[in-house]
C-alpha cells in the first residue's frame, strides 16, 4: 500500500512539474493577435531568457496574467533566443520560474520581418509589451521593463473602452 501511494504521488508530482509547450509562431500570428476581432486584449511580451530586465519582469506579467484571469484578456509570453536553445534552455527556464501565462517562441530567422508588425517605433530592444485590441481600438507600446502599476493601469485603459 504504502508502495502504491509513493508511485502515485511521485508521477502525479511529475505530471505536475512537466514543463508547458512551447509552440513556435510565425509573423502572421503576431498580426493575428493584433487584428483579432474580439473583445480579447492581447498583452505580447517580448523577452528572452538572457537579458536581465525582461527576467525580471516576469513576475509583473504573471502577476497581471493572474489578476485578470477572469477577463478578456491574454498575456502571451513571447520568447526571443535562438531557436537551439528552446529545449536546453527556454523550456527549463519556463519550467523552473513556473510561468502560467502562455509563453511561445518567435520562430523568425530575420526579425526585421517582424519588428515593425509589432510597432513601427520598435528599434527591436528588449523588453518591449504591446498591449492590444483592434475591436476596443486600443494600442499601447513599451520598449522598456515594465511595472505591474504600469502595466495594471494600461490594462484597465483598454479594458474601459467598448
Amino acid at each position: 500500500m504504502r508502495k502504491t501511494f509513493l508511485f502515485g504521488y511521485l508521477l502525479a508530482l511529475g505530471a505536475t512539474l512537466s514543463a508547458q509547450e512551447i509552440p513556435h509562431i510565425k509573423a502572421d500570428q503576431l498580426s493575428a493577435w493584433k487584428n483579432a476581432e474580439t473583445d480579447t486584449v492581447f498583452v505580447l511580451n517580448f523577452w528572452a531568457t538572457w537579458c536581465a530586465p525582461c527576467v525580471a519582469e516576469l513576475p509583473e506579467f504573471e502577476k497581471l496574467h493572474q489578476a485578470f484571469s477572469a477577463q478578456p484578456v491574454q498575456v502571451i509570453l513571447i520568447n526571443t533566443d535562438f531557436r537551439r536553445d528552446v529545449e536546453k534552455r527556454v523550456r527549463p527556464f519556463v519550467q523552473r520560474q513556473k510561468l502560467q501565462s502562455q509563453v511561445v517562441f518567435m520562430d523568425e530567422t530575420t526579425p526585421n520581418n517582424w519588428i515593425d508588425l509589432v510597432s513601427a517605433d520598435w528599434s527591436g530592444a528588449i523588453p518591449a509589451t504591446l498591449i492590444v485590441s483592434k475591436r476596443r481600438g486600443f494600442e499601447r507600446f513599451f520598449e522598456k521593463q515594465l511595472r505591474y502599476e504600469e502595466l495594471e493601469q494600461t490594462l484597465r485603459e483598454a479594458l474601459a473602452k467598448p
